[in-house]
């Protein structure tokens, strides 16, 4: 199997998608993965980081989506340093709504004050004014979990009515957490774990592409334990792609309100997801991997 060619010329794959009045490459860039070791401290190569950032404005990636609780206060201080001051058609999204413990769990912080002092300290550390877009980020690291996400989002709609945030979402939330949140104020995105082989958002994200909103799944590619499967390999074989290639391809091709956002501390391998994403798959493709999810 040959590895996809990691120039990647013309547009990025999968054109843009506009986030309210936002427009963003459905290609991005996702910053996890720039902290340290399970996303805890710096990370061991910071020269190494902030040439992944450049490598991406220089790609045509104009959606990064980050958090300040990543290293916790890591990536953000990244970004500015490598990015700031921002090109005028770069949009950086941000997550609130946990932080980090000792332990390097993610323990929730959803009370007003949280929520109001995430959204002061990702504006001093991102540098800007005012933040592109928020999500809120519920349930846990197993999951969406059930109940109200009222006083959370209305608090952050009250931020955004005070200029403080341009647009909304939800992250790791449940349909009725996302409706719920839709009655609140209009949101742009969700950001909940989706790929081939966990697909129980399908419903959601049709309904989300009919209604103009963005779906933006989080470990794209399976997550620290990569995607493994005999019909995933097969495809690739084929195509002479790496499986990895093939699924963010899939993601693309599956709904046009998808946004790809997977991370990386390498230029090169960001370099080899952006060609391989733009791999074309065949109907009988689409159906194999389709198989994946049973």
């Amino acid at each position: 199997m040959s590895t996809p060619s990691t120039t990647v010329p013309g547009p990025l794959p999968g054109g843009s998608w506009t986030l309210g009045d936002l427009t963003v490459t459905r290609f991005g860039y996702g910053a996890m993965q720039l902290a340290g070791r399970g996303v805890m401290g710096p990370p061991a190569d910071p020269d190494g980081a902030l040439a992944v950032l450049r490598e991406a404005v220089d790609l045509g990636i104009t959606h990064i989506d980050t958090s300040d609780a990543y290293g916790p206060r890591v990536t953000n201080r990244l970004i500015r340093e490598a990015l700031h001051p921002y090109p005028e058609a770069l949009h950086v999204a941000t997550k609130v709504g946990s932080t980090r413990d000792e332990q390097g769990g993610w323990p929730p912080a959803r009370e007003p004050e949280a929520l109001y002092r995430a959204v002061h300290e990702n504006l001093d550390s991102l540098g800007v004014e005012v933040l592109d877009v928020v999500n809120l980020r519920l349930g846990n690291a197993q999951g969406p979990q059930p109940g109200s996400l009222a006083e959370a989002f209305e608090t952050l709609a009250g931020l955004q009515q005070q200029g403080l945030i341009r647009h909304l979402g939800v992250s790791n939330a449940t349909a009725e957490q996302v409706a719920e949140a839709r009655a609140i104020a209009p949101i742009v995105c969700v950001q909940n774990m989706y790929n081939l082989a966990h697909r129980h958002d399908d419903e959601l994200i049709d309904k989300l592409a009919a209604d103009g909103i963005a779906y933006v799944p989080f470990f794209p590619l399976g997550g620290f334990s990569p995607l493994q499967s005999a019909a995933l390999s097969a495809v690739a074989t084929r195509l002479e792609a790496t499986p990895m290639s093939v699924a963010l391809a899939w993601l693309l091709q599956r709904s046009p309100n998808i946004l790809l956002i997977p991370g990386t501390s390498s230029a090169a391998h960001l370099r080899e997801n952006v060609a391989g994403a733009g791999l074309r798959l065949t109907s009988d493709d689409v159906a194999a991997l389709d198989e994946i999810a049973g």
